[in-house]
């Protein structure tokens, strides 16, 4: 009678779709429960789904093969979209700053890793298709191990007397070493260097204030006779262009408050409302008078300040100075608001989907320009299903492109994992791509990325858990996890003692920086969760791109120069 249920939930080596699907949503749904488990104030979160894979694969459980490859794609394609959008804006200003510090940091350590396994050839006994796979399982990069199968491929079609192992075997023995090493490098760091993770997220936070200098407003009375019946334009360009707003302007005697233009006349003892940077407020103030504390101009009859969203093609990718909003309908935009980060109105600002402004005006003016606008926040919350899986296309091309270089005898590809994140990058940074936009509100960020990572854990672990024990002990497992363990730790503890010691890294940053050197989502996945912060997803998404490419060469290059 219930042999239908028996069948759906007992292991089988030749499944369907429907008990593929079963065993996908037990190593999901298993993995989640255990990952919300505690031991002390540690949990593996959602990285626990790959170690319920292993299990179900090593009980007889399987996935469909065609399946189970649509799977781990789509998985990883989602979770590295997700995170490219969600870091894309600020990605590109840290690489002009921090950046450069964290890629040569995480590029070192990979060479530095590549040099340890050349090490390891010459003074074992292991062949270096082997040693290539150890190193891809020990430091969790499968695209590195796809490029170097790609090229041994090819050299066994073009000399077909060279045979090869397969080094995805020594991949699986190593690779549930490589996140658990990973996570132990962090939860030892953290312990050993006295890591308090709400200091390390207060000197984030205050290095951060320093580095961006956020927007203030401040109330100025003129007061210096060198200003007074000169224009507002006049004073400004001594500060340099677009380096302050005026939004309120009160002539002295006068209860009337409007938004001035530059060629609004300055009188003695005139209020302004000024926005900008805080030394270059300070350095405006203290050139044309002094602080006020007049509280008319912010109450002021008939003015209100609103913040409106950009959700209509009339605004989208337009320059403020294209609205002209002022000369339309006598408004000011004192502020931008975009990907939790705060512009300053500049006339050169382009306006993204998405975006939130800030700005000043009478009541009327405000319902008209709403218009123009857009501000549905509605329209935020609905999915755009065309600029999602737009940009997955175009990172899915990306990623497929043979990038050919002389003396290797097949072309490299950024593949599935550096593709989708390098277009979601590009999308978010210059706010999208025809009618692709970059905008996704948090809530399916966090959903994509979360999905995308459940879905590669499960078809990974359960992949890896078929012929795990056996592989383990016909090949040596211990022995080959044993040389793994020098390719794992030694460039990590060394870059830990770099970043720390002699860069001064903050901790929150380093641990994203680990995960992303390894290319690892479970490290990233436990760091984010055990640290409660993104910042670690900020760092990694900082480095992945140019780490996954140069993983892609050492893989490559270790075989072509040691093969022979």
């Amino acid at each position: 009678m219930f042999e239908w249920f028996y069948r759906l939930f007992l292991p089988t080596e030749s499944p369907d779709v429907t008990q593929s699907l079963i065993t996908v949503m037990m190593a999901i749904g298993g993995g989640v429960f255990l990952g919300r488990l505690r031991v002390g104030k540690v949990s593996l979160g959602v990285s626990a789904v790959m170690f319920t894979g292993l299990l179900l694969g090593h009980l007889g459980f399987r996935i469909h093969e065609e399946i189970l490859t649509f799977i781990r794609d789509l998985g990883l394609i989602l979770f590295v979209y997700g995170i490219g959008i969600q870091v894309g804006p600020s990605f590109f200003s840290s690489f002009r700053k921090e950046g450069l510090r964290f890629n040569a940091l995480a590029v070192g350590t990979v060479l530095l890793g590549g040099l340890v396994t050349y090490i390891l050839f010459r003074v074992t006994s292991l062949d270096i298709e082997n040693l290539v796979g150890v190193m891809s399982g020990a430091v969790t990069n499968t695209p590195g191990l796809g490029a170097a199968k790609s090229t041994l491929h090819e050299i066994e079609r073009q000399h077909p007397e060279q045979h090869f192992a397969d080094p995805t075997i020594a991949y699986a023995i190593t690779y549930p070493l490589g996140v658990f090493g990973i996570i132990a490098t962090i939860l030892l760091s953290k312990t050993l260097l006295r890591i308090n993770p709400q200091a390390e997220m207060r000197r984030f936070r205050l290095d951060k204030i320093q580095r961006e200098e956020p927007l203030v407003d401040k109330k100025c009375r003129i007061t210096k006779p060198s200003v007074v019946g000169k224009t507002l334009g006049e004073v400004l360009r001594h500060f340099g262009k677009d380096k302050l707003v005026i939004s309120r302007l009160k002539h002295s005697g006068s209860e009337a408050v409007f938004s001035p233009v530059p060629d609004t006349e300055l009188h003695l003892r005139d209020v302004l409302m000024v926005v900008g940077q805080e030394k270059d407020v300070d350095a405006f103030i203290a050139a044309v008078g002094r602080l006020s504390n007049d509280l008319f101009i912010e109450s002021a009859h008939g003015i209100q300040i609103r913040n409106f969203f950009v959700t209509s093609p009339k605004a989208t990718h337009k320059k403020l100075s294209d609205l002209d909003l002022y000369t339309r309908y006598d408004l000011k935009v004192t502020r931008v608001y975009r990907a939790g980060r705060e512009l300053l109105a500049r006339p050169s600002l382009e306006l993204f989907y998405g975006d939130k402004l800030r700005l000043v005006g009478s009541v009327e003016a405000l319902d008209a320009a709403e218009k123009l606008i857009g501000n549905s926040e509605k329209k935020l919350l609905e999915p755009d299903f065309l600029s999602l899986f737009g940009g997955l296309l175009i990172g899915i091309v990306i990623g497929s492109i043979p990038i050919f270089i002389p003396s290797l005898p097949v072309p490299l590809k950024l593949g599935f994992a550096a593709g989708p994140l390098l277009a979601s990058l590009l999308i978010s940074r210059y706010g999208g791509i025809g009618v692709i936009h970059s905008y996704i509100n948090s809530g399916a960020i966090y959903f994509m990325k979360d999905l995308g990572i459940a879905l590669f854990f499960a078809a990974v672990g359960v992949h890896a858990g078929e012929a795990f024990y056996d592989n383990f002990i016909h090949y040596n497992g211990w022995m080959m996890m044993f040389y793994g363990m020098f390719i794992t730790f030694i460039p990590l503890l060394i870059m830990v003692v770099v970043a720390r010691v002699f860069m001064k890294i903050n901790f929150l940053q380093l641990a994203g920086l680990m995960s992303g050197t390894y290319t690892d989502p479970a490290a990233l996945a436990f760091s984010s969760s055990y640290l409660d912060s993104d910042i670690p997803t900020q760092a990694y998404a900082t480095v992945y791109p140019l780490v996954t490419i140069t993983r892609i060469f050492v893989a490559q290059l270790l075989i072509l120069l040691l093969s022979a």
